[in-house]
């Protein structure tokens, strides 16, 4: 997601208690709360409406669907040799 090139303001209404775990959490992450409320309230919307994406499939592919589901995983030597490697954090 690109910075807008205008902005608007949002109020929210936050008790003390919330203000002050919230302004914690900015200055951990080194940014201003404005900064910090925005970065996250955005991040889970995104994962709010990633969460609920409803996909469609037309009945006439439906079958075809079905077959490509149903089939066999297919042999990925690249994944079995990374599953085989030790971790970085091991090394």
């Amino acid at each position: 997601m690109s910075a807008p090139s205008s902005t608007t303001v949002l109020s929210v209404r936050v008790s003390p208690e919330e203000r002050a775990v919230l302004e914690a959490a900015a200055a951990q992450s080194r940014t201003s709360l404005s900064e910090f409320v925005r970065r996250t309230a955005v991040e889970a919307a995104e994962t709010e409406v990633l969460g609920r994406s409803v996909v469609t499939i037309p009945a006439k592919d439906w079958e075809a669907f079905e077959r490509w589901v149903e089939r066999p995983a297919e042999p990925s030597p690249s994944l079995a040799a990374l599953a085989r490697r030790k971790p970085s954090w091991e090394a």
